[in-house]
């Protein structure tokens, strides 16, 4: 290596910033459009948090003026349908599942039996 390439930890990292996905235009992607062919309906919502190879990104422009293929539904969801944090019943719904799960699990144990399966506790004497 020659000393006038720079080498990968020299290299300035750029964030990542997708594009709009229609040919020609250099746009910031803004919302994401999904097809959903056993519905016969397109999706046109909120950027998506990653890309996937079957959704497209547009940008505000292009999702404006979106049409969808005769015969299909339409759907256009909000931004302010995402908040960007749970909702309140997403945090009682979370602490019940987390409250079950940390319940303590009451299993009856004879204690000269032991337990059952390949080891056996004995009673010490």
């Amino acid at each position: 290596m020659s000393r006038n390439e720079p080498t990968r930890s020299s290299r300035p990292s750029r964030p990542s910033m997708r594009r709009c996905a229609k040919m020609g235009c250099g746009e910031p992607a803004v919302l994401t459009l999904t097809y959903i062919y056993s519905d016969s309906t397109v999706v046109l919502g909120p950027l998506a948090t990653f890309a996937e190879p079957h959704n497209y990104d547009l940008c505000n422009a292009h999702g404006e003026k979106l049409t969808p293929p005769r015969g299909w539904e339409l759907i256009k969801l909000a931004a302010e349908e995402y908040a960007s944090g749970p909702t309140h019943d997403d945090l009682l719904a979370i602490a019940e599942a987390v409250r079950s799960v940390a319940s303590p699990q009451t299993e009856v144990i004879h204690p000269t039996l032991g337990r059952r399966g390949h080891l056996r506790a004995l009673p010490s004497e």
